[in-house]
Protein backbone atom coordinates (compact mmCIF):
# COMPACT_ATOMS: atom_id res chain seq x y z
CA UNK A 1 0.00 0.00 0.00
CA UNK A 2 1.61 3.19 -1.11
CA UNK A 3 0.97 6.34 1.25
CA UNK A 4 -0.28 9.52 -1.16
CA UNK A 5 0.84 13.14 0.13
CA UNK A 6 -1.67 15.87 -0.14
CA UNK A 7 -1.21 19.43 -0.37
CA UNK A 8 -3.03 21.75 1.43
CA UNK A 9 -5.78 23.49 -0.68
CA UNK A 10 -5.20 26.99 -1.44
CA UNK A 11 -8.20 29.07 -0.58
CA UNK A 12 -10.19 29.69 -3.14
CA UNK A 13 -10.81 33.79 -4.54
CA UNK A 14 -14.52 34.56 -4.90
CA UNK A 15 -15.23 36.19 -8.32
CA UNK A 16 -17.07 39.30 -7.93
CA UNK A 17 -18.96 41.89 -9.63
CA UNK A 18 -18.99 45.66 -8.41
CA UNK A 19 -21.89 47.61 -9.69
CA UNK A 20 -22.69 51.62 -9.12
CA UNK A 21 -25.27 53.88 -9.64
CA UNK A 22 -25.24 57.68 -10.72
CA UNK A 23 -28.46 59.61 -9.88
CA UNK A 24 -29.29 63.55 -10.26
CA UNK A 25 -27.84 63.79 -6.62
CA UNK A 26 -24.01 61.88 -7.58
CA UNK A 27 -23.92 63.19 -10.55
CA UNK A 28 -21.06 65.51 -10.17
CA UNK A 29 -18.68 62.38 -9.15
CA UNK A 30 -16.50 60.14 -10.95
CA UNK A 31 -18.31 56.45 -11.44
CA UNK A 32 -14.88 55.41 -12.55
CA UNK A 33 -12.95 56.86 -9.35
CA UNK A 34 -15.76 55.41 -6.76
CA UNK A 35 -15.45 51.46 -8.76
CA UNK A 36 -11.61 51.80 -8.30
CA UNK A 37 -12.13 52.57 -4.85
CA UNK A 38 -14.51 49.53 -4.36
CA UNK A 39 -12.32 47.05 -6.24
CA UNK A 40 -9.10 47.87 -4.06
CA UNK A 41 -11.53 47.36 -0.84
CA UNK A 42 -13.22 44.02 -2.76
CA UNK A 43 -9.45 43.26 -3.02
CA UNK A 44 -8.69 43.48 0.09
CA UNK A 45 -11.62 41.16 1.21
CA UNK A 46 -10.39 38.64 -0.48
CA UNK A 47 -12.41 39.33 -3.43
CA UNK A 48 -11.71 38.82 -7.74
CA UNK A 49 -13.24 41.55 -9.56
CA UNK A 50 -14.97 40.07 -13.03
CA UNK A 51 -17.66 42.33 -13.85
CA UNK A 52 -17.76 46.83 -13.38
CA UNK A 53 -21.02 47.76 -14.50
CA UNK A 54 -22.59 51.51 -13.88
CA UNK A 55 -26.10 52.99 -14.21
CA UNK A 56 -27.28 56.38 -14.73
CA UNK A 57 -30.90 56.94 -13.27
CA UNK A 58 -32.28 59.76 -12.23
CA UNK A 59 -33.40 58.27 -8.40
CA UNK A 60 -33.14 55.09 -6.99
CA UNK A 61 -35.25 52.57 -7.61
CA UNK A 62 -37.08 51.65 -4.34
CA UNK A 63 -37.43 47.92 -5.13
CA UNK A 64 -34.16 47.09 -6.43
CA UNK A 65 -31.52 50.24 -6.55
CA UNK A 66 -31.30 49.78 -10.06
CA UNK A 67 -34.43 49.17 -11.94
CA UNK A 68 -35.29 45.85 -12.48
CA UNK A 69 -34.55 45.58 -16.34
CA UNK A 70 -30.94 46.44 -15.66
CA UNK A 71 -30.55 44.30 -12.83
CA UNK A 72 -31.77 41.75 -15.00
CA UNK A 73 -29.27 42.57 -17.47
CA UNK A 74 -26.30 43.01 -15.04
CA UNK A 75 -27.66 39.53 -13.61
CA UNK A 76 -27.16 37.89 -16.71
CA UNK A 77 -23.51 39.50 -17.21
CA UNK A 78 -22.76 38.24 -13.76
CA UNK A 79 -24.29 34.33 -14.42
CA UNK A 80 -21.72 34.42 -17.91
CA UNK A 81 -18.68 35.43 -15.97
CA UNK A 82 -19.57 32.96 -13.16
CA UNK A 83 -19.98 35.78 -10.33
CA UNK A 84 -20.44 35.07 -6.72
CA UNK A 85 -20.66 37.91 -5.18
CA UNK A 86 -21.97 41.25 -6.16
CA UNK A 87 -20.87 43.94 -4.48
CA UNK A 88 -23.38 47.39 -5.16
CA UNK A 89 -21.32 50.95 -4.15
CA UNK A 90 -24.04 51.73 -2.28
CA UNK A 91 -26.01 51.42 1.31
CA UNK A 92 -28.76 48.82 0.49
CA UNK A 93 -32.20 48.70 2.42
CA UNK A 94 -32.85 45.11 3.84
CA UNK A 95 -35.78 44.73 0.91
CA UNK A 96 -33.35 46.15 -1.52
CA UNK A 97 -30.71 43.74 -0.82
CA UNK A 98 -33.70 40.40 -0.73
CA UNK A 99 -34.78 41.29 -4.16
CA UNK A 100 -31.20 41.94 -5.96
CA UNK A 101 -30.53 38.45 -4.45
CA UNK A 102 -33.52 36.78 -6.59
CA UNK A 103 -32.80 38.25 -9.89
CA UNK A 104 -28.89 37.32 -9.06
CA UNK A 105 -29.24 34.27 -7.32
CA UNK A 106 -26.26 34.55 -5.67
CA UNK A 107 -24.89 36.40 -2.62
CA UNK A 108 -25.37 40.31 -2.96
CA UNK A 109 -23.72 42.64 -0.19
CA UNK A 110 -23.09 46.93 -0.07
CA UNK A 111 -20.27 48.90 0.72
CA UNK A 112 -20.99 49.02 4.38
CA UNK A 113 -20.76 45.13 4.50
CA UNK A 114 -18.08 44.99 2.72
CA UNK A 115 -15.99 47.22 4.99
CA UNK A 116 -17.43 45.55 7.73
CA UNK A 117 -15.99 42.05 6.31
CA UNK A 118 -12.51 43.81 6.07
CA UNK A 119 -12.63 44.96 9.43
CA UNK A 120 -13.53 41.64 10.50
CA UNK A 121 -10.63 40.63 8.64
CA UNK A 122 -7.81 42.98 9.95
CA UNK A 123 -8.73 42.52 13.68
CA UNK A 124 -5.89 41.23 15.12
CA UNK A 125 -6.21 42.78 19.22
CA UNK A 126 -9.38 41.91 21.81
CA UNK A 127 -10.50 45.45 21.47
CA UNK A 128 -10.16 45.64 17.77
CA UNK A 129 -12.81 42.26 17.58
CA UNK A 130 -14.84 43.25 19.63
CA UNK A 131 -15.70 46.84 18.33
CA UNK A 132 -15.81 44.87 14.67
CA UNK A 133 -18.01 42.51 16.27
CA UNK A 134 -20.51 45.12 17.66
CA UNK A 135 -20.41 47.17 13.78
CA UNK A 136 -21.67 43.99 12.61
CA UNK A 137 -24.40 43.20 14.40
CA UNK A 138 -25.46 46.47 14.75
CA UNK A 139 -25.65 46.18 10.58
CA UNK A 140 -27.52 42.74 10.99
CA UNK A 141 -30.25 43.37 13.35
CA UNK A 142 -32.32 45.27 10.94
CA UNK A 143 -31.92 42.23 8.12
CA UNK A 144 -32.81 39.77 10.05
CA UNK A 145 -35.38 37.91 8.20
CA UNK A 146 -37.30 34.62 8.43
CA UNK A 147 -38.55 31.88 6.43
CA UNK A 148 -42.30 30.78 7.15
CA UNK A 149 -41.08 27.36 8.20
CA UNK A 150 -38.33 29.74 10.51
CA UNK A 151 -41.52 31.46 11.87
CA UNK A 152 -43.45 28.80 12.90
CA UNK A 153 -41.35 27.48 15.43
CA UNK A 154 -41.53 28.09 18.43
CA UNK A 155 -38.97 26.99 21.92
CA UNK A 156 -39.53 23.31 22.96
CA UNK A 157 -40.00 21.90 26.79
CA UNK A 158 -41.89 23.02 29.33
CA UNK A 159 -42.77 26.68 30.05
CA UNK A 160 -42.67 27.19 26.18
CA UNK A 161 -46.04 26.02 25.08
CA UNK A 162 -48.67 28.21 23.90
CA UNK A 163 -48.07 31.30 21.22
CA UNK A 164 -44.34 30.78 22.15
CA UNK A 165 -41.71 32.49 20.73
CA UNK A 166 -40.63 32.32 16.89
CA UNK A 167 -37.24 31.81 15.81
CA UNK A 168 -37.05 35.07 14.47
CA UNK A 169 -37.57 36.96 17.64
CA UNK A 170 -35.21 34.75 19.12
CA UNK A 171 -32.14 35.41 17.08
CA UNK A 172 -33.11 39.88 17.41
CA UNK A 173 -33.18 38.79 21.58
CA UNK A 174 -29.80 36.99 21.77
CA UNK A 175 -28.34 39.58 19.64
CA UNK A 176 -29.56 42.32 21.28
CA UNK A 177 -28.32 40.81 24.88
CA UNK A 178 -24.93 40.24 22.92
CA UNK A 179 -24.94 44.04 21.49
CA UNK A 180 -25.38 45.00 25.43
CA UNK A 181 -22.48 43.31 26.61
CA UNK A 182 -20.01 44.10 23.37
CA UNK A 183 -21.29 47.93 24.54
CA UNK A 184 -20.45 47.24 28.59
CA UNK A 185 -17.02 45.66 27.36
CA UNK A 186 -16.15 48.48 24.99
CA UNK A 187 -17.27 50.79 28.04
CA UNK A 188 -14.28 48.92 29.87
CA UNK A 189 -12.08 49.31 27.36
CA UNK A 190 -12.56 53.22 27.16
CA UNK A 191 -12.38 53.60 30.58
CA UNK A 192 -8.81 51.96 30.78
CA UNK A 193 -8.07 54.02 27.35
CA UNK A 194 -9.44 57.48 29.55
CA UNK A 195 -7.08 56.36 32.92
CA UNK A 196 -3.76 56.45 30.10
CA UNK A 197 -4.59 59.27 28.83
CA UNK A 198 -5.40 60.94 32.31
CA UNK A 199 -2.03 59.49 33.34
CA UNK A 200 -0.55 61.03 30.45
CA UNK A 201 -1.84 64.65 30.85
CA UNK A 202 -0.75 64.10 34.47
CA UNK A 203 2.91 63.86 33.02
CA UNK A 204 1.79 67.17 30.61
CA UNK A 205 3.06 65.08 27.81
CA UNK A 206 1.65 66.31 24.42
CA UNK A 207 -0.35 64.02 21.93
CA UNK A 208 -0.36 64.20 18.39
CA UNK A 209 -3.02 62.15 16.75
CA UNK A 210 -2.02 61.03 12.87
CA UNK A 211 -5.59 60.86 10.82
CA UNK A 212 -5.96 60.81 7.23
CA UNK A 213 -7.88 58.97 4.50
CA UNK A 214 -6.98 54.79 4.53
CA UNK A 215 -3.98 53.83 2.26
CA UNK A 216 -2.24 57.68 2.60
CA UNK A 217 0.43 56.44 4.36
CA UNK A 218 -0.11 56.87 7.78
CA UNK A 219 1.94 54.14 9.54
CA UNK A 220 4.97 54.67 7.34
CA UNK A 221 5.05 58.29 8.49
CA UNK A 222 4.14 56.94 11.86
CA UNK A 223 7.33 54.61 11.61
CA UNK A 224 9.29 57.25 10.19
CA UNK A 225 8.59 59.64 13.35
CA UNK A 226 9.19 56.85 15.92
CA UNK A 227 11.61 54.81 15.13
CA UNK A 228 8.74 51.93 15.20
CA UNK A 229 8.16 49.36 12.84
CA UNK A 230 4.56 48.97 12.82
CA UNK A 231 2.73 47.13 9.86
CA UNK A 232 2.49 49.21 6.54
CA UNK A 233 1.16 47.99 3.48
CA UNK A 234 -0.13 49.56 0.15
CA UNK A 235 -3.70 48.10 1.19
CA UNK A 236 -6.75 49.70 2.87
CA UNK A 237 -7.45 49.86 6.49
CA UNK A 238 -4.22 47.95 7.32
CA UNK A 239 -4.35 50.10 10.87
CA UNK A 240 -7.32 49.46 13.27
CA UNK A 241 -5.71 49.44 16.92
CA UNK A 242 -4.13 52.69 17.84
CA UNK A 243 -0.32 52.60 18.59
CA UNK A 244 1.13 55.33 20.48
CA UNK A 245 4.76 55.59 21.22
CA UNK A 246 6.88 58.14 22.65
CA UNK A 247 8.87 60.38 20.54
CA UNK A 248 11.72 62.72 22.02
CA UNK A 249 12.02 66.47 20.08
CA UNK A 250 15.16 67.99 18.53
CA UNK A 251 15.14 70.11 22.08
CA UNK A 252 14.95 67.19 24.07
CA UNK A 253 11.03 67.22 25.27
CA UNK A 254 9.36 64.71 24.45
CA UNK A 255 5.52 63.97 22.94
CA UNK A 256 3.74 61.05 22.37
CA UNK A 257 2.75 60.10 18.41
CA UNK A 258 -0.66 58.22 18.11
CA UNK A 259 -1.83 55.88 15.04
CA UNK A 260 -5.02 56.06 14.26
CA UNK A 261 -7.42 53.84 12.40
CA UNK A 262 -7.81 55.23 8.49
CA UNK A 263 -11.14 57.12 7.21
CA UNK A 264 -13.04 56.67 3.97
CA UNK A 265 -15.99 58.24 2.24
CA UNK A 266 -19.34 57.20 3.70
CA UNK A 267 -17.73 55.44 6.37
CA UNK A 268 -20.47 53.22 7.77
CA UNK A 269 -21.92 54.97 11.27
CA UNK A 270 -21.80 51.57 12.83
CA UNK A 271 -17.78 51.68 12.27
CA UNK A 272 -18.17 55.21 14.23
CA UNK A 273 -19.95 54.18 16.83
CA UNK A 274 -18.33 51.37 17.49
CA UNK A 275 -14.59 52.74 17.07
CA UNK A 276 -15.56 55.78 19.16
CA UNK A 277 -13.57 54.06 22.61
CA UNK A 278 -10.63 54.29 19.61
CA UNK A 279 -11.31 57.49 17.93
CA UNK A 280 -10.68 58.87 21.48
CA UNK A 281 -7.51 59.30 20.52
CA UNK A 282 -8.42 61.44 18.25
CA UNK A 283 -10.57 63.64 20.31
CA UNK A 284 -8.60 64.44 23.21
CA UNK A 285 -4.94 65.02 21.40
CA UNK A 286 -3.31 68.57 21.52
CA UNK A 287 -2.43 68.14 18.09
CA UNK A 288 -3.78 65.98 14.52
CA UNK A 289 -1.49 65.53 11.66
CA UNK A 290 -3.54 65.02 8.73
CA UNK A 291 -1.82 63.05 6.37
CA UNK A 292 -2.98 63.24 2.70
CA UNK A 293 -1.91 61.32 0.03
CA UNK A 294 -0.58 64.29 -2.68
CA UNK A 295 -0.32 61.49 -5.48
CA UNK A 296 -4.48 60.89 -4.82
CA UNK A 297 -6.58 62.18 -8.18
CA UNK A 298 -9.54 62.82 -6.22
CA UNK A 299 -6.88 64.36 -3.42
CA UNK A 300 -10.30 67.11 -2.48
CA UNK A 301 -12.90 64.03 -2.03
CA UNK A 302 -10.70 62.60 0.08
CA UNK A 303 -10.08 66.06 2.66
CA UNK A 304 -13.49 66.34 2.89
CA UNK A 305 -14.31 62.78 4.06
CA UNK A 306 -11.27 63.33 6.82
CA UNK A 307 -12.85 66.35 7.63
CA UNK A 308 -16.15 65.25 7.81
CA UNK A 309 -15.34 62.28 9.84
CA UNK A 310 -13.53 64.30 12.20
CA UNK A 311 -16.64 66.69 12.72
CA UNK A 312 -19.07 63.64 13.50
CA UNK A 313 -16.80 62.19 15.89
CA UNK A 314 -16.41 65.47 17.98
CA UNK A 315 -12.41 66.27 17.05
CA UNK A 316 -13.86 69.56 14.45
CA UNK A 317 -12.24 71.93 17.20
CA UNK A 318 -8.26 70.44 17.49
CA UNK A 319 -5.73 71.87 15.72
CA UNK A 320 -4.68 70.60 12.85
CA UNK A 321 -1.36 70.34 10.36
CA UNK A 322 -1.91 69.39 6.86
CA UNK A 323 1.09 66.53 6.00
CA UNK A 324 1.47 65.85 2.23
CA UNK A 325 2.89 62.91 1.80
CA UNK A 326 3.93 60.61 -0.97
CA UNK A 327 5.66 63.70 -2.41
CA UNK A 328 7.87 61.46 -4.00
CA UNK A 329 5.75 60.68 -6.71
CA UNK A 330 5.28 64.52 -7.79
CA UNK A 331 6.93 66.44 -10.08
CA UNK A 332 8.97 69.08 -8.71
CA UNK A 333 7.08 72.17 -9.89
CA UNK A 334 3.65 69.85 -8.94
CA UNK A 335 5.08 69.57 -5.46
CA UNK A 336 6.18 73.24 -5.11
CA UNK A 337 2.44 74.17 -6.72
CA UNK A 338 0.56 72.09 -3.88
CA UNK A 339 2.44 73.17 -0.99
CA UNK A 340 2.10 76.52 -2.12
CA UNK A 341 -1.64 76.58 -2.37
CA UNK A 342 -1.93 75.51 1.65
CA UNK A 343 -0.09 77.93 3.29
CA UNK A 344 0.78 76.23 7.07
CA UNK A 345 0.64 72.67 5.13
CA UNK A 346 4.24 70.78 5.12
CA UNK A 347 5.04 68.09 1.92
CA UNK A 348 7.13 65.12 2.71
CA UNK A 349 7.54 61.66 1.53
CA UNK A 350 7.81 58.91 4.54
CA UNK A 351 9.13 56.25 2.14
CA UNK A 352 12.57 58.47 1.63
CA UNK A 353 12.27 60.34 4.66
CA UNK A 354 12.39 63.66 2.60
CA UNK A 355 10.52 66.41 4.56
CA UNK A 356 10.45 64.37 7.90
CA UNK A 357 12.94 66.61 9.76
CA UNK A 358 10.80 69.38 8.79
CA UNK A 359 7.65 67.94 9.86
CA UNK A 360 9.17 67.53 13.16
CA UNK A 361 10.95 70.90 13.64
CA UNK A 362 6.96 72.23 12.86
CA UNK A 363 5.39 70.06 15.30
CA UNK A 364 7.89 71.25 18.16
CA UNK A 365 7.61 74.79 16.85
CA UNK A 366 3.35 74.10 17.06
CA UNK A 367 3.78 72.47 20.41
CA UNK A 368 5.72 74.61 22.01
CA UNK A 369 3.69 77.68 20.87
CA UNK A 370 1.50 77.67 24.78
CA UNK A 371 5.09 78.35 26.26
CA UNK A 372 6.41 81.09 28.69
CA UNK A 373 10.33 81.60 29.34
CA UNK A 374 11.53 80.96 33.36
CA UNK A 375 14.06 81.21 34.84
CA UNK A 376 15.61 78.57 37.32
CA UNK A 377 17.56 78.41 40.27
CA UNK A 378 18.42 74.85 41.77
CA UNK A 379 20.76 73.47 43.76
CA UNK A 380 21.67 69.83 43.47
CA UNK A 381 21.65 69.08 47.11
CA UNK A 382 17.76 68.99 47.10
CA UNK A 383 15.82 66.30 45.90
CA UNK A 384 12.79 68.59 44.91
CA UNK A 385 15.15 71.01 42.85
CA UNK A 386 16.76 67.15 41.07
CA UNK A 387 13.38 66.52 40.02
CA UNK A 388 12.41 69.77 38.93
CA UNK A 389 16.01 69.73 36.76
CA UNK A 390 14.62 66.24 35.43
CA UNK A 391 11.44 67.94 34.37
CA UNK A 392 12.61 70.81 32.83
CA UNK A 393 14.58 68.69 30.47
CA UNK A 394 11.55 66.42 30.02
CA UNK A 395 9.01 69.03 28.87
CA UNK A 396 10.72 72.46 28.27
CA UNK A 397 12.95 73.49 26.07
CA UNK A 398 16.14 74.81 28.18
CA UNK A 399 18.21 77.61 26.41
CA UNK A 400 21.05 77.81 28.55
CA UNK A 401 21.74 75.91 31.88
CA UNK A 402 24.84 77.39 34.36
CA UNK A 403 26.17 75.38 36.92
CA UNK A 404 28.86 76.89 39.53
CA UNK A 405 29.10 74.55 42.79
CA UNK A 406 26.01 72.95 43.23
CA UNK A 407 23.90 75.05 41.94
CA UNK A 408 22.50 75.51 38.55
CA UNK A 409 20.46 78.49 36.82
CA UNK A 410 18.24 77.24 34.28
CA UNK A 411 16.72 78.97 31.50
CA UNK A 412 13.78 77.48 29.61
CA UNK A 413 10.88 77.54 27.15
CA UNK A 414 8.01 75.65 29.84
CA UNK A 415 4.64 74.77 28.83
CA UNK A 416 1.62 76.75 30.98
CA UNK A 417 0.73 73.81 31.42
CA UNK A 418 3.46 72.56 33.40
CA UNK A 419 4.46 75.88 34.82
CA UNK A 420 2.00 75.95 38.07
CA UNK A 421 3.02 72.20 38.46
CA UNK A 422 6.86 72.67 38.67
CA UNK A 423 6.61 75.45 41.09
CA UNK A 424 4.69 73.75 43.48
CA UNK A 425 7.28 70.52 43.58
CA UNK A 426 9.79 73.72 45.08
CA UNK A 427 7.33 74.29 47.83
CA UNK A 428 8.27 73.31 51.28
CA UNK A 429 6.17 70.16 52.51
Amino acid sequence: MTSRRTSKPEPSVERAALLTLVTRATRGTDPDTALDELAGLADAAGAHVVVRAVQERAMPDPATLFGKGKAEEMATACRAADVKVVIVDHALSPAQGRNLEAVFHCRVIDRTELILDIFARRARTREGKLQVELAQLQYLLPRLVGSSAALSRTGGGIGTRGPGETKLETDRRRIRHRVSALKQDIAEVSERRGYLRARRRRGEVPTVALVGYTNAGKTTLFNALTGDDAVASDALFVTLDPLVRRVKLPDARQIMVADTVGFIDRLPHQLVAAFRATLEEVVHADLLLHVIDASAQDRERRERAVRDVLTEIGAGAVPVLEVYNKCDRLSPADRERLVSTAPGAVGVSAMTGDGVKDLIDLVASRVEMDTERETFTLDYSSDADRRVLSELHRHARVTSQVTVGSRVTVEADVPRRVRDRLFRMREPQ
